[in-house]
């Protein structure tokens, strides 16, 4: 096994490929499933490198490694889409693309893969297994993953461990650290709800004539409150946010239908809570459009489940990650007590199936100019760091592989 900071030292060789790769990818951001130009730079740094990509789904690319000697197989995950949000960062490679913007970081993600990739290439004879890189789409929209594990993602050859790695921004820690989470449910269930509210429509001289949705739309959000303060036990965890709201097109008309869109959150791997939540909603939504003599509409999807962390993966991580960056190398729990992240992962569809670790890379602060956080419009990420990403990547798969043949 070769030593890490040998392995750190030819990922920062790297750098100038990576940070071009990333850069590239950030000018040209794409969303969802629709990621032509995204997917033909992976596929052509990947065939460059010597691998034989494969599609899998509707836009995700897998390639192996190593295969030569037997062993287990892990899985690395880089997630490819952007979000729907104009940038306004100010850097000088700014999304060319009006209202889409890499503002999570998985432009960042994509590189750390391909240099990842390029790694595991140049020690594929060590490898004691294999490698499954996955490129993954849609993660934005809690689809990708999903849609790759239905067409084969930890089948031929089957995963035996799951691992990826998310960049933060804005978070008070210098850049470059390796955040690792103990074990258990460390990120939040996600899902989608949709409100349509219905009434009846006319001028704004006349509501006497008409039956206002805006207004049962809007007692319909403060209701909804009453849900997680008077009905859920404190020691659950449910939240709900509506974060869209939407009506009529014209000050003077009173619309026909008002409508709402948002997301409700939990940390119960068997979603107890989120059915409780599912039948209040749709109770209260009925019942105070009623009073208000229109009708509603609740509908519920995209459906993401909470990540799961394996114990024996995490300490595994640990160690690893203790190994390349040394005291670089932190215990999340020091920053979360412990106790569950609100965000979500679509990555949790994998981690349901297969042992998985989800850790994160720090990529900035707002001392060294990175004041904003994920989904922010001006959110940068110091991407001098994607060299020890890769590294950490690569690490990974090479002592995990050695010590669980």
């Amino acid at each position: 096994m070769m030593d890490p900071k040998e392995l750190m030292a030819e990922a920062a060789v790297l750098e100038p490929q990576l940070q071009n790769w990333r850069r590239t990818l950030h000018r040209h951001p794409e969303v969802g499933f629709d990621l032509p130009k995204t997917r033909a730079l992976v596929k052509q740094a990947l065939t460059e490198m010597g691998y034989t990509p494969q599609d899998c789904g509707k836009a995700g690319i897998l390639v192996l490694a190593g295969g030569k000697k037997p062993g287990k197989t892990i899985l690395l995950r880089g997630d490819m889409d952007a979000l729907p949000i104009q940038e306004e960062s100010g850097v000088d490679f700014a999304s060319e693309v009006p209202g889409r913007m890499h503002g999570c970081g998985h432009d960042m993600h994509t590189a750390m893969m391909l240099g990842a990739a390029k790694l595991l290439k140049a020690h594929e004879e060590e490898l004691e297994g294999t490698v499954k890189l996955e490129f993954q789409p849609a993660e934005e929209i809690f689809q990708g993953s999903p849609d790759m594990i239905a067409n084969g993602l930890l089948e031929n050859p089957k995963v035996d461990a799951a691992v990826m790695f998310h960049v933060l921004a804005g978070m008070p820690l210098p850049s470059g650290m390796v955040l690792v989470p103990g074990g258990g449910i460390t990120m939040a269930s996600c899902e989608q709800y949709h409100i349509t509210v219905h009434g009846k429509g006319g001028h704004g001289s006349m509501p006497e004539a008409c039956i206002d949705p805006v207004t049962a739309a809007a007692h319909i959000h403060i209701a909804l409150q009453e849900i997680n303060s008077r009905e859920m036990d404190p020691h659950s965890f449910g939240v709900f946010t509506t974060g869209r709201f939407q009506a009529g097109a014209a000050s003077n008309v009173i619309p026909d239908t008002a409508e709402m869109w948002g997301t409700i959150r939990t940390i119960d791997p068997e979603n107890k809570v989120g059915e409780l939540i599912h039948k209040r909603m749709t109770e209260i939504a009925q019942g105070v459009a009623a009073a208000y003599r229109c009708t509603a509409e609740v509908g519920f999807s995209d459906y993401c489940p909470c990540m799961v962390v394996d114990h024996a993966l995490a300490g595994n991580a640990m160690t690893y990650m203790t190994e390349l960056v040394g005291q670089g190398a932190m215990d999340m729990s020091k920053l979360t007590g412990g106790k569950p992240g609100g965000g979500s992962e679509d990555f949790a569809f994998v981690s349901h199936e297969v042992p998985t670790v989800s850790m994160f890379l720090s990529a900035g602060n707002a001392k060294e100019g990175y004041a904003y956080g994920q989904h922010h419009p001006k959110v940068k990420f110091d991407d001098s760091i994607l060299y020890e990403g890769s590294a950490a990547y690569s690490w990974f798969a090479l002592r995990w592989l050695s010590e669980h043949k």
